[in-house]
């Protein structure tokens, strides 16, 4: 793959990444790929697992949606207990939500299934190569989490 233009580049991505996302859900045994939580509620769930209870404004603009759009989003999540919503005793016009340990079991379980796919997969590549992938995910990650910060 030498001397390849970064259009070039681009395109054997856009051909790749689908592929890959698709043989990877294809893997998944858990609620996220049957269909049970949609990827949005994932993401929802990582991030007040990471970040703790969130006002639903604060979660709207964090997911970079309306808050009538996170409203729906969590009302699912309540729906199936995965989350709660907690009201300010001082301001009932403030909610807030946070995971229930439903939620966190969830995430545990989805987590785990993930790792051992992972496992399963990357165990077919040298380590050099693994290294040299991990290497470059996290630079990407660093490139798009400064791009983020820059526009906030």
């Amino acid at each position: 793959m030498s001397n390849v233009s970064i259009r070039e580049f681009a395109d054997d991505i856009d051909e790749v990444m689908p592929v890959i996302m698709k043989e990877f859900a294809r893997r998944q045994v858990n609620e996220l790929y049957k269909g049970k939580v949609t990827f949005p509620q994932f993401l929802i769930l990582e991030v007040l697992n990471a970040d703790g209870e969130y006002k639903m404004k604060d979660l709207a603009h964090t997911m970079h949606v309306t808050t009538a759009a996170m409203t729906g989003i969590v009302d699912r999540l309540v729906k199936y207990g995965y989350a709660v919503r907690v009201y300010d005793p001082n301001d009932r016009r403030i909610v807030k939500v946070k995971l229930t340990s439903r939620g966190t079991d969830l995430l545990k379980k989805i987590s785990e299934q993930r790792r051992q796919m992972t496992i399963k997969i990357f165990s077919k590549i040298s380590e050099s190569d693994r290294k040299d992938y991990l290497r470059i995910l996290m630079h990407i990650k660093e490139i798009l989490t400064k791009e983020d910060e820059a526009l906030k």
